[in-house]
């Protein structure tokens, strides 16, 4: 019985020393009800997005993006689904020097709405000044 003392206080045996909450190869520091997976893709995607881009700027642009959805549902009096397509890139207007060709790429956007767009338009490239544009990103050694 002191056989079976010794052998159950002994320390259990970790992989140098470390301990693994998750990601760890199955079997490896935890009980679990099924083998984790170690190449979880979505541990791994939200890692590399908040390394890559400035957390600020993009939720910057979502709010951005979910204003102009917003307006854009007021124009065209119907709800997101029944919209017709318009399309508004934002990096292609922040590609754009001046705000009267902004201005005039935004119209375009907007021909087929009956209702008046100046003033949606001009809060959009006020909205606008100051932001980046988001390139694409860089794969670093990850």
């Amino acid at each position: 019985m002191s056989a079976a003392s010794t052998e159950t206080s002994a320390p259990l045996p970790t992989a140098g020393g470390r301990v693994f909450f998750q990601g760890a190869p199955p079997g490896v520091g935890c009980v679990s009800s099924g083998p984790i997976n170690g190449e979880d893709p979505v541990q791994k995607k939200q890692g590399k997005v908040t390394v890559k881009y400035d957390r600020k700027e993009l939720r910057k642009r979502l709010v951005l993006e979910e204003w102009i959805i917003d307006e854009l549902s007021k124009l065209y009096d119907c709800e997101e689904d029944e919209m017709p397509e318009v399309e508004i890139d934002i990096d292609d207007l922040l590609e754009i020097n001046s705000d009267d060709e902004r201005a005039s790429k935004l119209q375009e956007s907007l021909i087929d709405c009956y209702k008046p767009t100046e003033n949606f338009v001009s809060e959009l490239l006020c909205r606008i000044r100051g932001m980046r544009k988001l390139s694409a990103p860089t794969k670093k050694g990850l």
